[in-house]
């Protein structure tokens, strides 16, 4: 579990107007592909970027993993990165005393040795000031590579060349920056065995975007809590309360372009939603009744009528689905 480090009002004014003067001073000498907090980029370019280097014949990825990026961050190391640009030596006494302001946990105060307090906003330009030494190693390397704050992929041409890559960029993080790879989360893989931003990329001669399969079960865990608490409740009111969450994450995966994973998320939404019409109608003369009167033939409904569950068939063999309530679909 992450620990996030909430600051006060009086602490957020004075980190928000810390990073509105700093970020002009940092902000143009990041690497053009650095794409985490920062103003005018996202995510999606970040995800377009990798699947053109991708087009590129660049079939291997490194995908590293930093442990515990925002725990393990060396203060003395960050603090020098900032006074290259930050003259004030009350400004970085300032910034230093935040980054070891304690922690209460259990009513307990921990001092802080190392580490930058997530949730304030100055805590992602820190970040970005300490990972752009590694953004910059990188680029005089030639390598091509995509960063969103701490998830970092490299695309190489070769397995051997990924392996060599990611001995040499740990050993750099370790031995310049003080941080560590995770060995369990990172690798030298095809890039349409890993994720990158909730993303995967198919194996194609000209490569697609797909939602990855983990981020696709993650939702359905999420949203499988809330079918339970939906039991009971009136359904119209509940699809309004479910209908946010679907169409943030349609709007974040907008850019892929499989629409297979799409449609069969689609397709166990409307199944999960059948049960609860289902169990809401109780007696088998409803169950029987309901479907008969949007269309579906009267011997289908007998059968269905006599089963406990919303019974897993195929969309064809309703006969006339398309005219059940937007509701049932």
């Amino acid at each position: 579990m992450r620990q996030l480090g909430i600051p006060t009002v009086t602490d957020r004014l004075i980190q928000q107007a810390l990073h509105q003067v700093m970020y002009p001073l940092f902000d143009p000498g990041f690497s053009e592909r650095s794409y985490g907090f920062r103003p005018g980029r996202s995510a999606h370019q970040a995800v377009r970027q990798a699947r053109e280097y991708v087009s590129e014949v660049r079939r291997w990825v490194v995908d590293m993993d930093l442990e515990k990026f925002f725990d393990r961050v060396n203060h003395d190391i960050l603090m020098a990165r900032v006074a290259r640009r930050v003259k004030d030596k009350r400004a970085l006494r300032l910034i230093r005393r935040y980054l070891q302001a304690g922690m209460m946990e259990g009513g307990l105060v921990t001092q802080r040795a190392e580490g930058t307090p997530q949730g304030g906003p100055l805590s992602p330009l820190l970040s970005n000031i300490l990972l752009d030494d590694l953004d910059k190693e990188l680029e005089k390397r030639g390598h091509a590579f995509c960063r969103y704050a701490d998830d970092c992929n490299l695309y190489v041409r070769s397995k051997r060349a990924g392996e060599r890559v990611m001995a040499s960029i740990t050993r750099y993080l370790h031995e310049r920056l003080k941080l560590r790879v995770n060995p369990e989360k990172s690798a030298v893989d095809r890039p349409w065995n890993r994720k990158f931003l909730g993303y995967s990329i198919t194996s194609n001669r000209k490569p697609l975007l797909k939602a990855a399969p983990r981020s696709v079960e993650r939702l359905k865990s999420k949203l499988r809590v809330l079918f339970r608490q939906g039991r009971g409740r009136n359904i119209p009111a509940f699809i309004r309360e479910l209908a946010p969450i679907l169409r943030g994450w349609i709007n974040y995966f907008c850019l892929a372009e499989v629409k297979g994973i799409v449609e069969e998320l689609d397709g166990w939404i409307r199944r999960k939603l059948r049960g609860l019409y289902w169990r809401q109608w109780k007696r088998s003369y409803t169950r029987a009744k309901k479907p008969d009167e949007t269309g579906i033939e009267r011997s289908t409904c007998m059968v269905l009528g006599h089963q406990r569950a919303w019974p897993l068939v195929e969309r064809r063999s309703l006969a006339h689905e398309r005219s059940l309530p937007q509701e049932i679909l």
